[in-house]
């Protein structure tokens, strides 16, 4: 597909106007029809536009807690207001377009097929991003608990849809440049927006968490401390503590005598060259050409500063992020009160409807299903049966659905399942959603509740109580009509033996066929059900199996985009995947799924991840981000760990099922295995047979059947030489396989200013970093970091203020390291389209070979 092509223009036009709020500068000046005084701050909070100050009133003084003063309460709540409507004008026509792509496409039709699914996943993720200010902001708890569900809801649609993309594209990564050209976006709306409650909202648990683990990991320090350490003789330490007094004495006396040396030169120099007399003038003229020429070149300076950050060339040093955190925090302040509100209302409007309307609710529905009784006794001559619980209970009976109906559904869920395989090979479909009817309801309900609510409703972000008596009210019904169902049960019993005299009997319902013979799932035997969870956690601890991760934040792992990927794709060269493709694949497959078991329970089910790349490309980091931007525990099972430690089969039955266990209990969790590839080796090296790296495999796959939707738990294994194991066995376990090839020149560039501003070094000019991008071609992002740690030592950075830096200071440092060569990445890549998902490519692209070359043939024939 062409970017230019005239044939495949944007699928949803109307609504790139209001697309996406991304944490991003760029964005400020776009209009948004009715939010055209509306800015998303780079904070994700929106502020609306200030008349100019001949126009502004006054604000009355409101008393505010010290430190910390409230933004205009009554503007930002309209703001939000405003940002939800337009988001909710952009989710209806997203709906709209949902219903077309249900329809099945031709496999001629991929790209256009692919084209239509790309735009919708751009949306959605604009959307993600707008519903998490929302929901981070927003103060009334009932729109809160709307906007969570909405929340949760659209990202597990931006889950589906990557799914489809990799069903359609047959690769983990998508070349989507030419869809956010065709739909005036920038590379920044393609960042997938991690929400902000993933840890806000267990941030209490996880602080026990690790204070629990402080603990236990500080008694192991003081024991090893106290057995490592050898004693010192109390002569030895005395002798020590001279030699560093008489070394930094000494230190002292040079620097001393130094300056007296410099005050002798100088003052000989004086009386060499003899004083030089100012007159009062002249002193005061020389003080004034020093005092001048500095304000004019801090002046100049200034004026540079202001014009760059006017063009967008540097980033504005008068950000408003300060005034961002302080809103943040006022409105977190007021979630908490206006929650605490919101719950002591709850149990009040419970127990009310509960004394008031409860015994009439009761009488009624006891009346109902005693006028059903009789209808049916009177029609059939016998009474009827009574419903189980398990179905529904009497609400089934005056439900809008019959039996039959539902037994009519279930058999085209039979057929349709039947269908989809006979479709799967010749039609491209995307497959119906669990999330929308979940987001359709949410927005139903917000067209019905919260369009344009007037403030005069709920003053100061207070709940609405009519709304939350229809919803106690329907809760009362539910937990009255089980409580009618037994009485009613119990009634019918006595009816039957007193009127028909039978006994009661069970409702037969007709079992689903579904055309196979459904295996028995084994249940998981508990090795430890006589321990407990504090205990296990300690012994897992203590034996290095669980391990505190390193803070890093996922937007850390820095990276550029692929700019070119169709022009490559264009060209027949498969484009491979940059650095941002894969922080974005890490968001997707572990953050958004482990950070809320709703996400996690909508969304497709993946249990593994492998990452493939050579030594340096960060593999335990993005493991790290993904336990830090989710507040996930961290296990760790590699082949090195587990030497010496539970041996025997028996042995590694506990283990796995120790992990797992904890895992499941302390979710969300992440089982990181290093130097996967030898659980799998085709062949044991010699020096490894002690280890007996292959004794996990059996176990490890049996655990990871074993996780369900809602089980956030995640294996992720970091090979290095992938080569070494046997595939099939390797890719069973491992769902997902992300390729992290060499970094680009892009992707080099962005690191290298990334790493030296990291260390405090300010770039400037005489640092060419384009060449520093070009000469490290082959490196990698720990090969950089080497080299900049190197260079940039303590002494070395007290000097950049007199000798800046320049590129040739790197290349020694990096001439000494080994770079990846191309035939090593070219292995990685051959073993890549090995996998059962790049053999699927493979077949693809020699598939497209041939139709192109039959289209040609019948071409020079027709010519």
């Amino acid at each position: 597909m062409s970017e230019g092509d005239p044939n495949l223009t944007p699928p949803i036009p109307s609504v790139l106007a209001s697309l996406s709020f991304p944490e991003t500068p760029h964005v400020t000046g776009l209009r948004f029809g009715a939010m055209s005084n509306l800015n998303i701050t780079p904070s994700g909070i929106p502020q609306v536009h200030t008349p100019p100050k001949a126009q502004q009133r006054a604000p009355p003084t409101v008393p505010t807690p010290p430190r910390l003063r409230a933004p205009p309460a009554r503007c930002l709540s309209r703001a939000y207001q405003r940002l939800w409507d337009a988001s909710h004008v952009t989710l209806q026509e997203l709906l709209d377009q949902e219903q077309s792509l249900l329809e099945p496409v031709p496999t001629q039709g991929r790209q256009s097929f692919q084209y239509r699914v790309s735009s919708l996943y751009l949306c959605y993720l604009g959307l993600l991003r707008r519903f998490d200010a929302l929901y981070d902001q927003m103060v009334q708890p009932q729109k809160r608990r709307l906007l969570r569900r909405l929340l949760d809801s659209v990202a597990g649609r931006v889950l589906e849809l990557k799914e489809e993309l990799v069903h359609t594209d047959l690769c983990e990564t998508h070349c989507l440049d030419h869809v956010l050209q065709d739909l005036a976006l920038t590379p920044a709306d393609l960042e997938v927006p991690i929400p902000k409650y993933f840890v806000l909202e267990q941030s209490s648990v996880l602080r026990e968490r690790e204070l629990m683990l402080a603990e236990i990991l500080s008694r192991m320090g003081s024991l090893s401390f106290e057995e490592g350490v050898p004693a010192m003789h109390c002569t030895d330490a005395i002798i020590l503590l001279q030699m560093a007094e008489r070394a930094r004495q000494g230190r002292l006396r040079a620097t001393f005598m130094r300056e007296i040396r410099r005050e002798e030169e100088r003052d000989r120099k004086m009386r060499e060259t003899g004083w030089h007399k100012f007159t009062h003038d002249q002193a005061a003229i020389t003080i004034q050409k020093v005092w001048k020429g500095y304000l004019q070149r801090k002046r100049i300076q200034q004026d540079r500063q202001t014009e760059m950050e006017f063009i967008g060339m540097l980033p504005s040093a008068k950000q408003v992020e300060p005034l961002g955190k302080v809103s943040q925090a006022w409105a977190r302040l007021r979630q908490l009160e206006k929650e605490e509100e919101f719950q002591v209302a709850l149990v009040k409007s419970h127990d009310a409807l509960r004394a008031l309307e409860g015994p009439a609710l009761k009488e009624e529905m006891q009346e109902q299903i005693r006028q059903w009784f009789i209808e049916c006794r009177a029609l059939t001559g016998r009474f009827p049966d009574y419903p189980d619980e398990s179905l529904g209970g009497s609400y089934l009976t005056f439900a809008d659905k019959t039996p039959e109906q539902v037994k009519m559904e279930l058999e085209m869920q039979v057929q349709e399942t039947k269908k989809k395989k006979k479709e799967a090979e010749t039609m491209l479909k995307v497959l119906p959603s669990k999330c929308i009817p979940m987001i359709k309801a949410g927005h139903e309900e917000y067209k019905n509740l919260w369009k344009n609510p007037y403030d005069s409703l709920h003053p100061g972000q207070s709940f609405d109580p009519e709304t939350l008596r229809m919803e106690k009210r329907k809760e009362l019904e539910q937990e009255i009509r089980t409580q009618v169902d037994e009485l009613m049960r119990q009634e019918l019993k006595n009816l039957r033996l007193a009127v028909d005299r039978e006994e009661g009997r069970r409702l037969k319902f007709p079992k689903k066929n579904t055309g196979k013979k459904a295996g028995k799932k084994k249940k998981e035997t508990d090795l430890t059900s006589n321990r407990s969870v504090d205990s296990l956690f300690e012994e897992l601890v203590i034996l290095g199996f669980l391990k505190q991760s390193k803070t890093v934040a996922l937007k850390d792992y820095v990276g550029d985009f692929l700019y070119l990927g169709s022009t490559l794709s264009l060209a027949k060269k498969l484009p491979m995947p940059s650095l941002f493709d894969i922080r974005q694949n890490i968001a997707l497959y572990g953050i958004l799924r482990l950070g809320s078991s709703d996400i996690h329970a909508m969304a497709p089910l993946i249990r593994s991840v492998l990452l493939v790349g050579p030594s340096g490309m960060g593999k335990k980091m993005l493991v790290s981000a993904v336990c830090t931007e989710t507040g996930a525990t961290l296990f760790d099972l590699s082949p090195g760990n587990l030497q010496g430690k539970y041996p025997g089969k028996s042995g590694v039955q506990m283990i796995v099922h120790m992990v797992f266990k904890v895992a499941r209990l302390l979710q969300p969790s992440v089982i990181w295995i290093g130097d996967a590839e030898k659980n799998f080796y085709k062949k044991v090296p010699k020096d490894e047979k002690e280890m007996d790296p292959k004794r996990i495999r059996k176990e490890l796959t049996k655990a990871l059947r074993l996780l369900s939707p809602g089980d956030r738990v995640m294996l992720m294994g970091a090979t290095e030489r992938p080569q070494l194991a046997e595939i099939t066995g390797l890719c069973h376990t491992y769902e997902r396989v992300i390729l992290m090839p060499r970094p680009d020149y892009a992707s080099r560039y962005v690191l290298w200013r990334h790493m030296l501003e990291a260390q405090g070094v300010q770039v400037t000019p005489s640092l060419d970093i384009h060449s520093l991008a070009k000469v490290s071609e082959g490196y990698t992002a720990g090969h950089i970091l080497k080299a900049i740690q190197a260079v940039l030592t303590e002494r070395r950075l007290i000097r950049l203020s007199k000798r800046p830096l320049v590129a040739s200071e790197f290349l020694g440092h990096l001439a000494k390291l080994d770079p990846v060569y191309r035939e090593e990445e070219e292995s990685l890549k051959d073993w890549y389209f090995n996998t059962p998902l790049g053999k699927r490519m493979t077949q693809l692209i020699k598939a497209q070979e041939e139709e192109e070359a039959r289209l040609a043939k019948e071409k020079q024939k027709r010519e």
